[in-house]
């Protein structure tokens, strides 16, 4: 009875939580995988195009996501479309948090390291053991968004809360930040 009062009276508080981390969760997009579909990259939106080849490859040229396969089929193309994102942001990510990591040696942080895993509801997040993990879905969003969630995650190497002081942290490391945070809350992929 204790217990059921005491959440009565912080339900105002905790629906308040729930929105707010509801707000990190990634917009979902129901994809086909067909030829014309479109599909981000960096931001940057691409027409699906697949075609009819002996390799199993997908390319970027243009405008356009080139997926040559034998088997067209979707959960196929789903697959190899998949497979190629992750491979990309393991790059790209590693190309946009150095200098960020680098940046934040002045706190005397450094995660131990920066790996690439899927995840449902989040884009990024930083474990107790100072790992950070990062979406490979957000090799969608653009750069800057890439950039906003890995500075995110390095300020919760110092600050493990969102409180005041890790968002101060944040707003002097990313003076703009919630115009990207508000960019990638509407991000769809």
């Amino acid at each position: 009875e204790r217990i059921f009062e005491r959440v009565k009276r912080r339900a105002g508080w905790i629906l308040e939580q729930q929105r707010y981390f509801s707000s990190f969760e990634p917009n979902r997009v129901s994809y086909l995988y067909k030829s014309g579909e479109t599909h981000y990259y960096l931001g940057r939106q691409y027409r699906l195009k697949i075609v009819e080849g002996a390799g199993e490859k997908v390319l970027y040229r243009r405008n356009f996501l080139h997926v040559e396969t034998m088997d067209k089929s979707p959960e196929n193309v789903k697959q190899l479309l998949h497979a190629w994102y992750r491979a990309r942001a393991q790059v790209k990510f590693a190309e946009y948090a150095a200098p960020l990591v680098e940046r934040f040696k002045k706190y005397d942080v450094t995660p131990n390291n920066i790996t690439v895993q899927q995840m449902e509801y989040r884009w990024g997040s930083c474990t107790a053991k100072g790992n950070i993990l990062l979406n490979p879905m957000l090799i969608k969003a653009p750069i800057a968004c890439i950039e906003y969630v890995i500075i995110h995650e390095l300020c919760h190497l110092v600050h493990r809360n969102h409180t005041k002081a890790f968002y101060a942290l944040q707003s002097r490391e990313m003076p703009d930040w919630e115009k990207w945070k508000e960019r990638l809350e509407r991000f769809a992929w």
